[in-house]
C-alpha cells in the first residue's frame, strides 16, 4: 500500500515558477513508477509527467509542458517533485501525484494504482 501526499500548490504570475513535492509512505517506494496529473475546472484529468522507478529514471512529459516542466525523485526520502517553470494561465489546475508499478499504468492508460489528494496551483496572467 501507498500513500500520496502533494504540497507546494499556490498562486504565482505568469512566467513564474513552483515546485510541487509529493511525499510517499511505504517501504517499497523505490519500486513504482511516479507521476503527476491535473484537472482544469470542467476538464478531464490530464498526464503530465512520469519517472520510472529503475535506476535510469526515465521520463516522460505531456507536450504541452515539455520543456518546461522537470520531474524528478529521491528513494532516499520516499519524495517526488514537479518543478514548474515558466507557468502559464492555461497550467491552472489541481495536480495530482500518482505511482504504480507499472509505467504504463501511469503514461498509457492513466490509471495508476494509487492517488495524491491533489494540489491546487493557479497562475494568473
Amino acid at each position: 500500500q501507498v500513500q500520496l501526499v502533494e504540497s507546494g500548490g499556490g498562486l504565482v504570475q505568469a512566467g513564474g515558477s513552483l515546485r510541487l513535492s509529493c511525499a510517499a509512505s511505504g517501504r517499497t517506494f523505490s519500486s513504482y513508477a511516479m507521476g503527476w496529473f491535473r484537472q482544469a475546472p470542467g476538464k478531464e484529468r490530464e498526464f503530465v509527467a512520469a519517472i520510472s522507478w529503475g535506476g535510469s529514471s526515465s521520463t516522460y512529459y505531456a507536450d504541452s509542458v515539455k520543456g518546461r516542466f522537470t520531474i524528478s525523485r529521491d528513494n532516499a526520502k520516499n519524495m517526488v517533485y514537479l518543478q514548474m517553470n515558466s507557468l502559464k494561465p492555461e497550467d491552472t489546475a489541481v495536480y495530482y501525484c500518482a505511482g504504480d508499478r507499472l509505467i504504463q499504468s501511469i503514461v498509457g492508460v492513466a490509471t495508476p494504482s494509487y492517488w495524491g489528494q491533489g494540489t491546487q496551483v493557479t497562475v494568473s496572467s
